[in-house]
Order: structure tokens, then C-alpha cells, then sequence
């Protein structure tokens, strides 16, 4: 597999798209039919190819540093200077038909000022089921959130949500005086570890960082220093200083809900 980002002119004169282009993805390489040779306008529409013509009049190449799909979207960065980061979405248009964009940060941003895609919402279900881990002492209700909370046993976390028996994405809820003794025993790094083998997964604290520097009982320069080590050993897992208990449940639900469309969209995505 190609780890190049190639353009070539299609060789179909009957097509209305005269280029095509090919994505290394880890799946395969990715080939689509396209209007333009880079989104620098407006957002290019793409059609699938079959295949890479053995005889292709290559345009372009360039060496990719980053080609991933993550839900509805591939996002792509290049190895050159300028024009070096875009982002494909996959959609459906009329009747159902596959639809795909090419589009950068600067064409979204002229065709939807303010607005980021894609999106996907927890409140698109009336009952988002989370599950709360039996050992959770005083769990968070999501009385104020569509969700329907039922209890169970977690591998990792103490929130999480399920997706054809697999634990998709976890939370890991966190008063801040829990954090700062779980960073000095040690035992945050072991939850951690737990933490990083879900595909999506979060530690939520409620509190604001700034009080991490206000701790009496442990010196609070030892506690960020190693805060900030578990964080860049375990960089799949953020962790989130949310202010309140409330707003620490009100970011697990919409971080779950986003977790599972997430999932359901990549498992749509993947070949039968």
C-alpha cells in the first residue's frame, strides 16, 4: 500500500470528473473521482473509482503524514507546506445515494460560517443507555439529560457505553482531592492503562485546574508535574477539568453520545 497522496487525470472521457485522486488509508487505499485536484474554493464533490488505471498520467504526489478515518470523515495531512491538510466527509444525498465532500478549514468556513462537520448529537436518541459501573458511589443521574442509566460492570471507567456487546467508549469520573491522591500513589497511571485499550475513553474532573495549585495536603507543583507525565504517556485519554459535578455529568453524557454515533457510523463505514 501507497503511503503517497497521488492525483491523476482519469482516463474516462465520458466522466464528468476528470481527476482522480488516491488516499492511503489503513484499510486500503482509498481512490475517488474528483472535480478538482484540491478544495481551494469551495468543497469538491467526489465519486468512488473501482480502480487505479496501471497506466494513470500521475499529476501530483506527495508524502502523507497522516491519513485516518474517524467516524464520517478522513482526515488527511500532507507532508508540504501549503495545502497540506484536508478533510473528506461521507454523507447521503438524494434517495439515499452515497455522497462525498472534499473540503479544508478555509472552504467550510466560507460555506458554513461558524459551524465545524461533521457532528453527530447524543440527543439525536430519546434514551442514550449509559452504563454506570457497579462500584460507583453516588453516580451521576442524567436526570437533566436524555439518557437512561443502568447499572453494570465496567472493565475500565465508571461511565461507559455499548455497542454490540463491546464497550465502545468510557468516562472516568474524578473529584479533584481523588485525583491528586490517586497521581501520587500511583494508581491513576493502572486506571489509565485500563482506560487506553476502549477506543474512545476520558477522565472528567470536577473541578477547575486552577485549584490543583490551592491543595494543602501534597505540594501542588509535584501534583501537575505529574499530571502532565501521565497525560503525555497515555495521550488517547484527556483529561477533562470541568468546573462542577454538573457540568462534569453534563460532558460525559454529550462525550458518550458523541463516542457511540461515532462507532455506529465507522461500523456503517466498513465493507460487509
Amino acid at each position: 500500500m501507497t503511503r503517497n497522496f497521488v492525483v491523476a487525470r482519469n482516463p474516462d472521457p465520458d466522466s464528468s470528473l476528470p481527476y482522480l485522486i488516491r488516499l492511503p488509508l489503513v484499510s486500503g487505499d482509498l481512490i475517488l473521482k474528483t472535480r478538482e485536484t484540491w478544495p481551494r474554493t469551495t468543497k469538491v464533490y467526489c465519486h468512488r473509482a473501482h480502480e487505479w488505471p496501471e497506466d494513470a498520467e500521475v499529476l501530483e504526489e506527495v508524502a502523507v503524514r497522516s491519513c485516518v478515518r474517524r467516524g464520517v470523515a478522513v482526515d488527511m495531512v500532507l507532508e508540504r507546506g501549503r495545502e497540506n491538510r484536508s478533510q473528506l466527509v461521507f454523507t447521503s444525498i438524494h434517495g439515499g445515494r452515497e455522497g462525498i465532500f472534499w473540503q479544508t478549514k478555509r472552504t467550510t468556513a466560507l460555506a458554513r460560517p461558524g459551524i465545524r462537520i461533521p457532528t453527530r448529537r447524543a440527543s439525536k436518541r430519546l434514551d442514550l443507555v449509559i452504563v454506570v459501573d457497579t462500584r460507583e458511589r453516588y453516580p451521576y443521574r442524567f436526570a437533566r439529560q436524555q439518557a437512561a442509566p443502568l447499572r453494570g460492570a465496567l472493565r475500565a471507567g465508571d461511565y461507559g457505553v455499548v455497542r454490540a456487546g463491546e464497550l465502545v467508549a468510557s468516562v472516568e469520573r474524578k473529584t479533584l482531592v481523588d485525583l491528586a491522591g490517586r497521581l501520587v500513589d500511583g494508581s491513576l497511571a493502572y486506571a489509565l492503562a485500563d482506560l487506553s485499550a476502549v477506543p474512545r475513553a476520558a477522565v472528567v474532573v470536577e473541578d477547575r485546574y486552577s485549584k490543583l495549585f490551592k491543595l494543602t495536603h501534597v505540594a501542588p507543583s509535584f501534583v501537575a508535574e505529574l499530571l502532565a507525565a501521565v497525560q503525555v504517556r497515555y495521550p488517547s485519554v484527556p483529561i477533562v477539568f470541568c468546573e462542577t459535578r454538573r457540568l462534569a455529568e453534563e460532558w460525559t453524557f454529550r462525550f458518550l453520545g458523541a463516542a457511540l454515533a461515532y462507532a455506529e457510523a465507522d461500523a456503517e463505514a466498513r465493507p460487509s
